[in-house]
């Protein structure tokens, strides 16, 4: 086991672990937003949606502290078909509940140590969900465009007054 990341490093690290298992996550077919608030008022640190609707939640734990200090995960799972934890190699696997399933990422990939047990939404809450979720992506993909945007010189554009 690698030595864990000096505290000052762990946002980092998260972010990191955040990185690869969205590379991961979006080889697999899902493709995912980070920091999704949900309608319990939790907010998961990445929600994914798969080619067939399928929605998993993925918890990332930045060290043994970071895990052993957080206790909502269970509040995810309404809201979910999956959920999995996302740690670095030198996290101690045996920590993750058997309820979720396990994914070891750094910043640039990841790989499912094992699966998360399957609960499928019902159908209601699956659309709440997805609705959430592209609402924030659209959001966050509207905002990336408009990003540094400015009047053109060409005279098809002018600022507002």
């Amino acid at each position: 086991m690698k030595n864990p990341a000096p505290e000052e490093l762990l946002p980092r690290r998260a972010a990191e672990i955040c990185r690869g298992t969205l590379r991961l996550m979006a080889d697999l077919g899902f493709y995912g937003v980070t920091e999704m608030p949900l309608a319990n008022n939790r907010r998961a640190d990445i929600a994914a949606i798969g080619p067939g609707g399928e929605i998993w939640m993925i918890e990332v734990k930045s060290s043994i502290q970071d895990f052993k200090s957080d206790h909502k995960w269970r509040e995810y799972m309404d809201f979910c078909d999956r959920l999995s934890f996302a740690v670095a190699d030198d996290f101690p696997q045996e920590l993750i509940p058997e309820e979720a399933g396990l994914i070891v990422a750094d910043a640039f990939y990841g790989a499912v140590i094992r699966n998360a047990p399957e609960a499928r939404l019902v159908p209601a809450r699956r659309k709440a969900v997805s609705l959430r979720f592209a609402r924030l992506a659209a959001a966050r993909l509207t905002r990336v465009g408009d990003t540094g945007w400015t009047p053109g010189d060409d005279g098809l554009t002018s600022p507002l007054p």
